[in-house]
This record gives structure tokens, C-alpha cells and sequence, in this order.
């Protein structure tokens, strides 16, 4: 069963299912809409349990078991959540695994973390398809001028998708909000090794997304697989093979 903590002023339950284990814990940071037992997570957490490695993973609030509205959701918000839950359960340097949105979650999370409490900074970051500056690069680039005006004076953009027969709303408050953590003007500094798995057949982040990202962090060990018939939600048995041995070489 999850435990659960409080994050924000408005005291929201965030579940987290925290693992035991020896070695720097890996902590699972989830994608939009995504939650802490799809496949990939599960498959994670298995690997933890076959190798006794401490596993921390976790729901933004409005996703899977957590408390609150999707549509109350910011990057502000779920970044707060996750590191609500990383400065609660983590007591060594972990390894982060961040997974599309996620992947923007944990660059945001390691930067805040290298500033105010050193000791809890990610001694790696492993990145599954990062979605780095979604709201603006992904989202409202994207949009044509009609959609923009509509999403400004309705709040919100049913958007459909292809991994749930209910759209997704993308809220006018999402795109403000995800304006104030904004990476890809500027060097992204990470302080540890980062290791990047990007399919090339990925619909949602372009893979010259994720070159730009690569770009961007001049400073720190990067290395970057290419899956030439790779998707967006890498979760194949292979794919899994892939994410499992990026985590073991940072371990």
C-alpha cells in the first residue's frame, strides 16, 4: 500500500510507494497524465526488488493514487510534489529516472536540489524521452493562432491522445505557469552524469528535441542512445532492457 505525504499549502496527498534497499536509491519522476505503476516504473521497481536497491516512486498530484484536480496541475505544483517526496525519503544521492515530463521534472529537481541541499543532489539522471520545456517547445509552439486565442480566453484545451480515450486538458494556466522554469535558453547544469534513451519514431518529443537538449548540457557526462524504431513510451521488453542497464552503469 502507498504511504502518503502532504505537499503545498493546500496540504494535497501524494502517494508514494518507497522501496528499501542498498546503493543510491532510484527515484522514478513519472510523465504527464502517466502514474507510478505503469510499465515502465513496475518494471523498475522489479529489477530493485531482484537486486535489494532502494526504489522511490511517487504520483503527482491530479495522477494515479495522489490527491487533487489534473486541472489544478502546474509544473510549479508537481515539481514541488516531487520534491516534497525526494526530500522526505531520500537520505543519500540518488539516481533520477525521469520519463518525458518527468525528464523536465528531474533537470528542474536536480538544479533546486545542487542549490539548497547538496547532500540530496542526483548522483545521476537518467532521461527517457525528455519533454524539456513541453508547455511552450511542445505545446503552444505547436499551436495555430486560433487554438492559442481559444486556450487564453476559455482556460483550457481538451487536447485528444493517443494513450487514453478521454483528451487531455491543457490548461491556460499549465502553459503561464511552465514559462518560469523554462531550461532550454541557457546551460543546463546538472551535477552528475547523464544518460539519455530518445526513440526516433517519437511523435510526442522529436528526437532533434532532444539533441537541443544535449546541447545544452555542455558542462556534465552525457551520453544519448538513439532507438531507430523507438516511440515515445519506450516500454517495450527491449526498451526495458535498455533503461535498466542506463540505471545499473550510473549504479
Amino acid at each position: 500500500m502507498p504511504q502518503s505525504v502532504t505537499a503545498g499549502q493546500d496540504a494535497r496527498p501524494i502517494a508514494v510507494l518507497s522501496r528499501e534497499g542498498k546503493g543510491p536509491p532510484v527515484v522514478w519522476l513519472g510523465g504527464f497524465k502517466s502514474d507510478m505503476r505503469a510499465t515502465k516504473a513496475t518494471a523498475l521497481d522489479d529489477w530493485a526488488a531482484a537486486n535489494r536497491r532502494a526504489f522511490l516512486r511517487f504520483d503527482y498530484s491530479g495522477h494515479g493514487e495522489s490527491g487533487g484536480a489534473f486541472e489544478d496541475g502546474t509544473i510549479s505544483r508537481w515539481l514541488e510534489d516531487g520534491l516534497t517526496v525526494i526530500e522526505r525519503f531520500v537520505t543519500e544521492r540518488p539516481i533520477f529516472v525521469g520519463s518525458s515530463m518527468g525528464g523536465w521534472i528531474s533537470l528542474l529537481a536536480a538544479r533546486y536540489l545542487m542549490e539548497k541541499q547538496p547532500r540530496i543532489a542526483p548522483a545521476g539522471i537518467v532521461l527517457i524521452a525528455p519533454a524539456v520545456d513541453m508547455t511552450e517547445r511542445l505545446m503552444w509552439d505547436r499551436f495555430p493562432e486560433d487554438l492559442r486565442k481559444s486556450v487564453q480566453e476559455t482556460g483550457v484545451y481538451h487536447r485528444p491522445s493517443a494513450y487514453s480515450e478521454d483528451p487531455y486538458p491543457i490548461t491556460w494556466k499549465l502553459i503561464e505557469d511552465g514559462r518560469r522554469h523554462l531550461l532550454l535558453d541557457q546551460p543546463i547544469q546538472t551535477g552528475c552524469p547523464v544518460h539519455i534513451l530518445q526513440g526516433m519514431e517519437d511523435p510526442d518529443v522529436p528526437w532533434s528535441h532532444t539533441l537541443q537538449l544535449v546541447e545544452h548540457l555542455p558542462g556534465d557526462s552525457v551520453s544519448l542512445t538513439l532507438i531507430k524504431d523507438g516511440d515515445h513510451r519506450l516500454s517495450r521488453p527491449e526498451d526495458i532492457d535498455r533503461l535498466i542497464a542506463a540505471v545499473e552503469a550510473i549504479a
